[in-house]
């Protein structure tokens, strides 16, 4: 076995021992990793973890090539320059496994946020919208009421016309039984078209009223549909 030693920094043996034991541990948390992804968690300290221990297996990698280099015999020499390079494809294997887990975590955690970013966009737009239906349905609902109050209004007007009329018919009579009276007496003709005349403007305005509530209701009607 090689007994070789740079610096004070132990023998080939021993460097390669700690080498190995440090990659056991590497790669172990890399597993862990890969089963905390499948399981949808983070673990950013193991992660730096592992990348501490294939930077140390690097180090020691660095060590054991001189250590080997300087071995005289060459079977030996040419095993431990098999072995160094083994570490060191191993710690490169893992480094790279390492840097694949990142990249993924990175665009999972990219993906998290645009996604929190849209909901938000779309719980602002939501709210929005909200809005605007709570200002139709406010504007309909004065829309109803003023409806309903021009449709009272207008039962009103009818009312008061229909009784209009009634008074009017009852005026009409005593002003027949007025002119019978009058006839009677003699009355000259001009008074007797002078109250005809009153009777026909009486007419006249009872039916522009009644047209004129008919008129303002159909465009009303229109115009809320």
């Amino acid at each position: 076995m090689a007994s070789g030693s740079v610096g004070g920094g132990g023998s080939l043996s021993e460097v390669y021992s700690s080498a190995k034991r440090i990659l056991l541990k590497a790669r172990d948390g890399i597993e862990r990793l890969e089963r905390f992804e499948s399981s949808s968690m983070d673990s950013p300290d193991l992660a730096s973890s592992v990348k501490r221990d294939i930077t140390e297996v690097r180090s020691l990698c660095s060590n054991m090539d001189a250590l080997w280099r300087s071995i005289h015999v060459k079977s030996q020499r040419d095993l431990w320059r098999r072995k160094t390079e083994q570490v060191g494809e191993e710690a490169e294997y893992l480094n790279q496994s390492l840097e694949k887990y990142m990249l993924r975590n990175q665009r999972k955690m990219l993906e998290a946020k645009e996604r929190a970013d849209l909901l938000g966009r779309a719980s602002g737009e939501g709210a929005h919208i909200m809005q605007i239906f709570d200002e139709e349905a406010q504007a309909m609902n004065s829309v109803k009421n003023s409806k309903r109050m021009l449709e009272e209004s207008f039962s009103s007007g009818v009312a008061i016309l229909s009784k209009y009329a009634e008074q009017r018919d009852r005026l009409k009579r005593a002003q027949r039984k007025a002119l019978d009276v009058l006839n009677t007496v003699g009355l000259s003709n001009s008074v007797l078209r002078l109250i005809e005349r009153r009777n026909r403007v009486d007419t006249w305005i009872k039916y522009a009223g009644m047209i004129a509530t008919l008129v303002i209701l159909y465009f009303f009607i229109r115009w809320t549909r």
